[in-house]
């Protein structure tokens, strides 16, 4: 990445908390402040790779929220170039590698950088999901 195209990793994190936000919502209906909430503290105590294990392992009431905020917790890792997630669409495969090809948990540099970029889009959206729950907010993108 040169100089030149150097990306605005908050921005990223802001516009992805709000996709989040309002993908999980559509999706659940109600408890998506909730169930953000919970994935971040799997992330902060247990990894990245929890975070994605806790995504699938979810039953059937909370799945397409899951299923949401995994889809656009993968895709905020690709927008930061986070390689892995270019080559292996599958997000534990990502995580964990494989045989064939190295994971996320193989390069501990980029491995902390996902966490933090994961944490902090969490943050936002925790808090675009309470705005959304909320009669004041209009529902449109502030990002």
């Amino acid at each position: 990445m040169s100089a030149e195209t150097c990306l605005n990793l908050d921005r990223l994190c802001a516009r992805y908390g709000w996709e989040i936000a309002r993908q999980t919502r559509v999706a659940l209906k109600k408890n998506a402040e909730n169930h953000i909430t919970k994935s971040l503290g799997v992330l902060q105590e247990d990894g990245v790779y929890a975070f994605f294990l806790y995504q699938a392992s979810r039953g059937e009431r909370e799945k397409k929220g899951a299923e949401a905020l995994r889809a656009q917790a993968h895709a905020l890792l690709q927008a930061a170039q986070i390689s892995v997630f270019d080559r292996i669409a599958d997000s534990l495969e990502a995580v964990r590698g494989s045989n064939a090809s190295r994971g996320l948990a193989d390069d501990v540099d980029s491995l902390f950088l996902a966490k933090c970029l994961l944490e902090q889009a969490l943050i936002y959206a925790r808090y675009h999901a309470k705005g959304l729950e909320s009669e004041s907010w209009d529902g449109k993108s502030i990002v």
